[in-house]
């Protein structure tokens, strides 16, 4: 009766597994997508990329009206107009056309020339740091679909193991050296390994949609290349890529920032300089039918003084500048160094994994299968060196994506490019 149960049992598993290969309609291959096809279509079509676009086009204008100069006021004045005696209607009055205007001193007109055109220098730098913020964020998610994929492969080969232990506990149940019970918790485990793989195929779906976002696709219609995260290049010292910082957008905008806020410093002093209001015009008089030149300047007083508080404040925040530098500079050797000890630390677990763990346990592994087939050892015996070559593929796996997390750091905060890893070696190599 048992053994009826466990063929029946087999039968059923065998069916659920190949019902899908078998019922579902052929599958079309999507075109596939590289990480620098990925990088494109960010650059391309990016909102925050493009509305560098439409600030420049502010920051022009801005830069125009600065240029402008004081307009030019044309004005008519009537005196003794509608009065009484003889100021009554218009029989006295005197009618003045006059021109005005302010010159403008202290060279106002250039410090504000120079603050516009400053402005629309930084956005340049401040676009490219835009720019790989973005592009790192890319490698982030179509890493995270490689993941998936790579996670998706390792739960096909712990299938594959699974579906080894099934057959060799029904083998050993039909001799009967073994019990149902056996069977059933072989799988258990075969189920519990294809809910990974399901979970992982779930993964991926996510990722692509995440990544597809970046460029407003609702639908992604590609597959990611297979690549292989547990190719980690060799990076340089820390102290070669240190001295890279400096070169980095986000210190080269302190640069900017610094010659913005020197012009609005020269702007504040030149508003210490008064300006003067002129005027000229000409007045005919009605008593005598005669015309006269009329003039005037005026000038307010006290410009000095009360330009000094925005002096102040121009001064107090070109002298925070260095130290708001020297912060960030601090910030950015930090998140290096501890970007570059997590790369370093990563690259050495990946390697001794590749070369000496996951061989091993391998071997171990087919060793076991050997022994439990022959009635050496137990069913748990066989399972644990299964789940221990299946947790350091993971393990492995996890490692590598760290090492890969913190490489697109790296790049993002030297400044360097951020480019897909040329590898089509599988990932997985430790079957002995």
């Amino acid at each position: 009766m048992r053994m009826r149960l466990a063929a029946f049992a087999a039968c059923i598993v065998a069916f659920v597994v190949a019902w899908p290969a078998t019922a579902a309609d052929p599958v079309v291959p999507r075109p596939t997508l590289t990480l620098d096809d990925a990088f494109a279509r960010v650059a391309d079509s990016h909102p925050q990329l493009r509305l560098f676009g439409a600030r420049g086009d502010v920051l022009a204008a801005e830069r125009d009206r600065a240029a402008l100069r004081p307009a030019l006021v044309a004005g008519a004045t009537v005196e003794n107009a509608f009065g009484s005696g003889e100021a009554s209607g218009l029989q006295g009055a005197e009618l003045s056309l006059t021109l005005a205007s302010v010159l403008e001193r202290g060279g106002k007109l250039d410090a504000r020339r120079v603050l516009a055109q400053s402005r629309i220098d930084a956005l340049a730098v401040e676009r490219e740091t835009r720019r790989l913020d973005l592009l790192a964020e890319v490698a982030r998610r179509y890493l995270a679909a490689v993941a998936a994929q790579q996670q998706r492969e390792i739960a096909q080969l712990d299938i594959a193991q699974r579906q080894r232990t099934v057959a060799g506990a029904r083998h050993r149940l039909q001799a009967g050296a073994s019990p149902e019970s056996v069977v059933l918790t072989a799988q258990a485990a075969l189920a519990r390994a294809e809910l990974d793989r399901a979970r992982a195929e779930q993964r991926l779906i996510a990722a692509r949609h995440h990544l597809a976002a970046l460029w407003g696709q609702r639908e992604p219609d590609f597959d990611v290349v297979a690549r292989d995260p547990l190719q980690l290049p060799a990076i340089g010292d820390f102290s070669a890529l240190s001295e890279l910082i400096g070169n980095t957008p986000e210190l080269a905008q302190f640069a900017d920032e610094q010659r913005i806020r020197e012009a609005r410093l020269q702007l504040a002093r030149s508003s210490s300089t008064a300006d003067l209001d002129w005027q000229v015009g000409v007045r005919r008089l009605q008593s005598t039918d005669d015309f006269g030149l009329i003039g005037s300047v005026s000038m307010p007083l006290g410009s000095r003084s009360r330009a000094q508080p925005e002096i102040r404040i121009a001064e107090a925040e070109l002298a925070s500048l260095e130290i708001e530098r020297e912060a960030k500079g601090l910030a950015l050797y930090s998140t290096l160094a501890e970007a570059h000890g997590r790369y370093r630390v990563a690259q050495i677990e990946v390697q001794r994994l590749r070369s000496d763990v996951l061989p091993k346990l391998g071997q171990a592994e087919a060793a076991a299968e050997r022994a439990y087939r022959s009635g050496a050892i137990s069913y748990l015996e066989w399972a644990q060196l299964q789940s221990e070559r299946t947790n350091a593929r993971k393990q492995q796996l996890e490692t590598a994506l760290d090492a890969q997390r913190a490489l697109i750091e790296i790049q993002r905060l030297t400044g360097q490019p951020l480019l897909a890893a040329p590898s089509t070696t599988p990932v997985l190599k430790d079957t002995p």
